[in-house]
């Protein structure tokens, strides 16, 4: 297949007010919603139905690792789906889902050897959930229930893994599964004044340790953790904390999920970041987005051999786990992943983590920006939180609206951001160039600088 020249004729517009169910609206706008056009995309730019050109901030969703318009991908999809474009999971295989599985084998830490691949990040912690519940119940472990999260923590949003996140907004007006238990965020923004980052590691371990002398390790099957929680405004954790809970989770038998949905395939550096950057070898692997760098729908769950053997082990042997999903494994999702991850091989993966320092220094300049509370970030994630008062680091009801205030402005100057309540996250494309990432900051800090104009106009006065 040749390479694309063109991004092809505009594409026919439906009615969306009436036809099409937005993600996440709002009750009073269910069914009648507009959102903002994104008509094509091109390496770390995307263009509106306008015509107006911006850079990709968020990467679509954390997804668009190696960019926009890629011709590799986009071959791979069509010359896989021309050879086979679908087998059933149940009994049969394809060849890209074997090559795949044994890459990631390959990459993968310690003996997490097995991947089960499933639609996206949702169905894999489910799939991972699951499987946990399986394998305790085989091994006669049936009080073992109980999964640990964290608050500010995203996980899906299946009727289980959105119980597993840690946001009021999340999960006010929907019915959480029961059996949820929630500790702090290890947010050291927050943490409590004076108190070193060493003391706030120690505090967060011991109410793991509180939380299990409370509930019954007996009780407790996993704990599960975003080795940088995501949509909870890139909260990096401090220094040995992903480390000593999962000490904590050795020494009581529980099962450590590290949902990687986010920090997986390049967005730290690396295939995960698990054991590369933070420490620590889990017992399972979630991992979605930057797998196919968002032009196919996949995702996964890669799972501790230790895990396979004590089944294989059990007296149940031939108790069934009866959970699989109609794509499975779909060849034409694991050719895309098996060429994406050629792409990263190539040299991404080097420049990502030869870069990330620019980027995460470009980003602190902000900081001198009167309405910048903090700005944080680790690799090619960043987030800057604005506080219009920053006696606290508790956001007021006037900073409720200023990462939308900040997305509006920087979207004309052309800049899309991902806006989370007072906070501006950017997880840009792999591929982006010291000169990007000088262009980005700099319209941001324009965006700043108008809001906080508007914030003066209104009578919101900076403290």
């Amino acid at each position: 297949m040749a390479a694309l020249e063109s991004a092809g004729p505009a594409p026919k517009l439906g009615n969306a007010e009436q036809n099409l169910l937005q993600p996440w609206p709002m009750a009073g706008e269910i069914g009648l919603e507009r959102r903002g056009l994104i008509d094509s995309g091109d390496g770390i730019y995307v263009t509106d139905g306008a015509g107006h050109r911006m850079i990709d901030g968020p990467a679509g969703m954390w997804c668009v690792s190696v960019g926009h318009r890629n011709a590799r991908l986009a071959d791979a999809m069509r010359d896989q789906a021309m050879a086979l474009s679908f087998n059933s999971p149940w009994y049969t295989e394809n060849g890209p889902a074997t090559v795949l599985a044994e890459r990631i084998a390959d990459y993968a830490p310690g003996d997490l050897n097995h991947t089960f691949f499933t639609t996206g990040g949702s169905s894999a912690v489910e799939t991972a959930i699951r499987f946990i519940q399986f394998y305790n119940n085989i091994l006669g472990r049936r009080s073992r229930k109980k999964i640990v999260t964290r608050t500010n923590a995203y996980h899906g949003s299946t009727v289980m893994t959105s119980s597993l996140n840690g946001r009021a907004l999340y999960s006010d007006w929907l019915d959480p599964v029961p059996g949820i238990l929630r500790l702090s965020c290890p947010d050291p923004f927050r943490r409590p004044a004076g108190q070193s980052l060493e003391d706030f590691t120690n505090a967060l371990v011991a109410e793991f340790e509180a939380l299990i002398a409370r509930e019954g390790a007996e009780t407790i099957a996993a704990f599960i953790a975003e080795p940088v929680m995501g949509s909870g405004g890139v909260i990096v954790p401090p220094p040995g904390y992903l480390a000593a809970m999962h000490g904590v989770c050795r020494r009581h038998d529980i099962l450590f999920i590290a949902d990687e949905v986010v920090t997986g395939f390049g967005r730290l550096g690396h295939i995960f970041a698990s054991q590369e950057v933070f420490g620590f070898t889990p017992d399972l692997i979630t991992f979605a987005k930057g797998v196919t760098s968002g032009y196919f729908p996949l995702g996964g769950v890669t799972i501790s051999a230790r895990l396979f053997h004590d089944l294989r082990a059990s007296d149940n042997k031939k108790a069934l786990f009866a959970h699989g999903l109609t794509y499975s494994s779909h060849p034409v999702g694991c050719a895309v992943a098996n060429v994406n991850l050629d792409i990263l091989e190539e040299g991404l993966l080097d420049h990502s983590r030869d870069i990330a320092p620019y980027f995460q220094q470009s980003l602190r300049t902000l900081s001198a920006l009167p309405l910048v509370g903090e700005v944080r970030g680790i690799g090619l994630m960043g987030c800057v939180e604005c506080l219009t008062d920053h006696s606290s680091p508790i956001p007021t009801e006037n900073d409720t609206a200023i990462g939308l205030r900040i997305d509006r402005h920087c979207q004309e100057l052309g800049l899309l951001l991902r806006p989370l309540d007072n906070q501006c996250v950017m997880s840009p494309p792999l591929i982006i160039t010291r000169s990007q990432i000088d262009e980005m900051t700099e319209i941001l800090a324009q965006g700043i600088r108008l809001t906080m104009d508007d914030l003066t106009r209104e009578g919101i006065k900076l403290a």
